[in-house]
């Protein structure tokens, strides 16, 4: 590799010879400065140049003239000799490329005289060979003909095979030909007419029908004298053909002879007709039987008639391959027809039936064994019957279990009977220390069905009745605790009283504010009382029960009692204000009655009783649960199914789960079905709790008493009635809040209370105050008649504590509160003093709203609020009497009510140092 040369050093010029030296003055010279004299320099440069050269090459061939001269000779002769081969060349070119005498030419037109000839040779001899072939085809295909014309069918299946072969190798020109295509359309038609031929021979040889099949040893020919057997028939029969008719066959047998056998009763009988010349054929008929005439074994026998006939009249004339394939497709609809046809559907649903059963369960293995398994060749281990038979056991249980689940969902889904309702007492001990009632839960108390037998009476418009309560009062059921609703006249308390339920009060309807349009006596003590609902407790109605005796306990939340204060000035600025009269409070009594003598010595508290109802459904599905446990505990006893239980389960366990299932099934299904009806009306809703309640006790001590094999269910029981007892609590309190829903919706019609010095206004917010009073009083009838006393209490005074709650609210969130607007709010608080008669079972003694209605006392003193003076809110507080009130309430009470002034100012700075504290 040379070394590159660096850039910055100077290159060597191009060497130059004279001509391109004078060439490159020539053209630096300018036209100005060209002359004569330096054209002539130019000129005899190159004069000189050229002497130089010639002179020295005369000097070069001078030095070297021996060797120039070998040259020069060497040269002449090479130019000779190329002229003595161009003229060769040109002579032998004439003679090879002419066209009438050259060797080209001659040679082209021998060789395509020879290959004419060869081609004339090669179509001689494939004409020939084509010749020989159809003439070998014709002899074939006329020797065909005649066999079909003679009725030799099978030889000419075996003449027709070899002469489709010849066809399909004959030669490539004869293929092409006219003739091999007419004789291709001839053996077409021939082939087809043979086929044709086979198939009559066929169908005339098995002929299958609804009611008979006959099958012929042999058979003749049409137009012909050859009698053909049946095996060859089958046998030249082509592929397709013969999985066409045995498949058509198979269809046939499995509809004609497997399933309709299987399924109802019918005489098979196999016969051989016999002829002069021997047996023409053999039949199989089948003869329908009256239904119920025969019993299942004998299917199992008409089955295996079929079999039998099959195996000995048809299967033998079938080619070898053919005849295992068709047995063994046979199996399947075979054992399919009998498991769904025979042994499904008459598997027992009750115990009686089983062992006849079972007997016709073991013919049904020895079948499968001796004919599917032996005679058709079945033996590769698919034995479904014998695989159902070892599981019969749980099959039967599954299928009784489904029955009963059936049954079940036509008791939960059939419509309400209100003739079907039970009365269930239970008992409650009161808890008399604090002066509550012990809310009762009928799952842990020892009900009593009052209906036992007659409630069942579908007869009967009025379930009988059985209890002693029932006996004494024929209204009890009417009202559900024994209180007339419209027409009760009073009685006296030691002739009412019994064993079960409370002494009755002197108007019971006046009680509990159903007949509120006549109890204004009873409730007010006032004739004069105009109240809208006429049953309010007015300023008089409260001077009086003041008076009460001085052993009534204080309220709840430590609301002194509020005294008169007829000395105290009335410093409001909003004028003359009637003197402030307030609520008596009262003590929370049970809602049950009270102890007739207080003064007695301490005694051990009363077990009393409440009562409540429930569907009549639930004895329904009560009885239902038990017969289940029991029918369990019989199967198992019986030990029928012992031997053919699968290994998974125990004897007995899925018909025991049907227990549990029963109640799954009304958990899941009632509330769906009667969603509507529930969602509507309250009152379906706590009887459908009452039903989950009761159902759940009673599970409970089913679930205690168990025994046996039962027990094995006792888990699931347990978890069934925890299940149900959580949806009766959680469908008692969903109803109730459903419904206090419902209060507040209503009361959203009164906007707040705001602007209520408009009429207008005002007659809205009455309007919705007075919806919602009777709202309550319908809810109060309705779960009046379904819950225990309890319970209705609780549930009543939650609905009354939201309408209270959310008025109070409202009132408390207004900002400013003109005196006549105080007026009117008062008047509207008062509306719902009504519904104290809600929770007052003896007129003589004080209610127990307090105990229930928690924000009661808070809003009794509302309504005497907004009409009190500075001076009287200001003594109610430091007397203790408004420790309901928070702090900030009363704040904003006083703000809205009153002007801002220094007493203001002062009531406020004294509220904001916090309730008096108690002594």
């Amino acid at each position: 590799m040379a070394f590159p040369i660096p850039a910055h050093l100077p290159r060597g010029k191009d060497p130059q010879d004279i001509s391109t030296k004078i060439l490159t003055k020539i053209s630096e010279t300018g036209t100005k400065s060209l002359n004569a004299s330096l054209a002539s320099s130019w000129v005899a440069e190159l004069d000189e140049t050229i002497a130089q050269t010639k002179t020295r090459i005369h000097e070069r061939i001078s030095s070297d003239l021996p060797y120039f001269n070998e040259q020069l000779s060497s040269a002449k002769s090479i130019q000779e000799r190329l002229r003595t081969l161009t003229d060769n060349v040109d002579a032998l070119d004439g003679r090879l490329s002419d066209s009438e005498s050259g060797l080209v030419p001659t040679l082209l037109a021998t060789l395509n005289r020879h290959a004419q000839l060869a081609q004339e040779t090669l179509d001689a001899s494939v004409k020939r060979q084509n010749l020989i072939h159809l003439v070998g085809l014709k002899r074939q295909y006329d020797n065909l003909t005649a066999l079909v014309h003679g009725g030799q069918l099978p030889e000419a299946v075996g003449a027709s095979s070899r002469l489709e072969s010849e066809l399909e190798t004959a030669p490539e020109p004869l293929t092409r030909s006219a003739v091999m295509g007419e004789l291709r359309r001839s053996f077409g038609a021939t082939k087809a007419r043979i086929e044709e031929q086979l198939n009559d021979a066929y169908l005339r040889s098995v002929v299958i029908s609804p009611s008979e099949l006959v099958v012929r040893p042999s058979v003749q020919v049409r137009q012909s004298e050859t009698i053909l057997s049946l095996a060859p028939v089958l046998s030249s029969l082509s592929s397709a053909s013969l999985a066409e008719h045995l498949n058509h066959l198979r269809r046939n047998l499995t509809t004609h002879y497997v399933e309709y056998i299987a399924k109802q009763p019918v005489s098979v009988e196999a016969s051989s007709p016999s002829t002069i010349a021997g047996a023409a054929e053999h039949k199989l008929t089948l003869f329908p039987a009256p239904p119920d005439s025969q019993k299942l074994g004998a299917r199992l026998d008409g089955l295996s008639t079929v079999l039998s006939f099959l195996h000995k009249h048809l299967l033998p004339h079938l080619p070898l391959a053919e005849r295992k394939s068709f047995s063994l497709s046979l199996c399947r609809p075979i054992r399919a027809a009998v498991l769904n046809n025979l042994l499904i559907p008459s598997l027992p649903s009750s115990l009686d039936g089983l062992p006849q059963f079972l007997h016709l369960l073991k013919r049904a293995q020895q079948f499968e064994l001796d004919y599917l398994s032996s005679m058709l060749g079945d033996d590769g281990g698919e034995q479904d019957i014998k695989s159902w038979a070892n599981g019969v056991g749980l099959h039967y249980e599954r299928k009784r279990r489904m029955q009963l689940l059936e049954a079940v969902r036509v008791v939960v889904m059939s419509p309400e009977d209100e003739r079907r309702m039970l009365s269930i007492d239970i008992e409650v001990k009161p808890d008399l220390d604090e002066g509550n009632n012990a809310v009762s839960d009928p799952q842990q108390d020892t009900a009593q069905e009052s209906d036992v037998e007659a409630a069942w009476d579908f007869e009967d418009e009025q379930p009988a009745e059985t209890n002693e309560t029932q006996q004494d009062d024929p209204t009890a059921d009417e009202d559900g605790w024994g209180f007339d609703d419209e027409n009760a006249e009073p009685q006296p308390e030691e002739n009412t009283v019994s064993p079960s339920l409370p002494p009755a009060e002197d108007d019971p309807g006046d009680a509990w504010g159903w007949n509120d349009d006549d109890a204004s006596e009873t409730l007010n003590g006032d004739d004069s009382y105009d109240d809208p609902w006429n049953d309010g407790w007015d300023n008089d109605a409260s001077k009086e029960t003041a008076n009460a005796p001085a052993q009534i306990p204080k309220p709840a939340k430590g609301l002194a009692k509020l005294t008169s204060k007829g000395s105290k000035g009335k410093n409001s600025t909003k004028g003359d204000e009637p003197p402030l009269q307030s609520p008596v409070p009262v003590a929370p009594p049970p809602p049950t009655p009270l102890v007739p003598s207080m003064s007695k010595p301490a005694a051990p508290a009363p077990v009393l009783k409440e009562a409540y109802v429930v569907s009549g459904r639930t004895k329904e599905l009560m009885q239902h649960v038990e017969s289940i446990l029991k029918e369990g505990a019989e199967l198992v006893s019986s030990g029928l199914l012992a031997s053919h239980q699968s290994s998974s389960s125990a004897p007995g366990s899925v018909v025991l789960q049907a227990a549990p299932l029963t109640l799954d099934v009304f958990r899941a299904v009632y509330p769906v079905t009667f969603s509507a009806i529930l969602q509507a009306s309250p009152k379906p809703a706590m009887r459908f709790s009452n039903d989950c309640l009761y159902l759940s006790g009673e599970v409970q001590r089913l679930q205690q008493s168990l025994k046996g094999p039962a027990i094995a269910v006792s888990e699931k029981l347990q978890d069934s009635a925890e299940r149900l007892k959580l949806l009766g609590d959680s469908w008692y309190s969903d109803t109730i809040d459903r419904q206090c829903q419902v209060i507040h919706e209503l009361l959203d019609k009164a906007a707040g209370f705001v602007e209520i010095t408009d009429q207008d206004r005002f007659d809205e917010c009455e309007n919705a105050v007075n919806q919602v009073l009777q709202r309550i009083r319908r809810l109060s009838q309705e779960w009046k008649r379904v819950l225990n006393k309890s319970k209705y209490y609780a549930a009543l005074g939650f609905v009354v504590d939201a309408a209270l709650s959310r008025m109070l609210a409202d009132i408390l969130a207004l900002p400013d509160i003109t005196a006549e607007e105080s007026n009117r709010l008062s008047e509207l608080c008062r509306i719902f003093n009504a519904l104290e008669g809600l929770f007052v079972e003896d007129p003589s003694q004080p209610s127990f709203v307090v105990s229930y209605v928690s924000s009661w006392l808070k809003f009794s003193y509302l309504s005497e609020l907004l009409e009190a003076s500075m001076a009287d809110i200001s003594y109610l507080f430091e007397e203790g009497a408004l420790v309901d009130f928070e702090i900030d309430e009363l704040v904003k009470l006083v703000r809205a009510l009153f002007a801002d002034t220094p007493l203001r100012a002062n009531t406020i700075n004294k509220f904001l140092r916090g309730h008096p504290t108690s002594p």
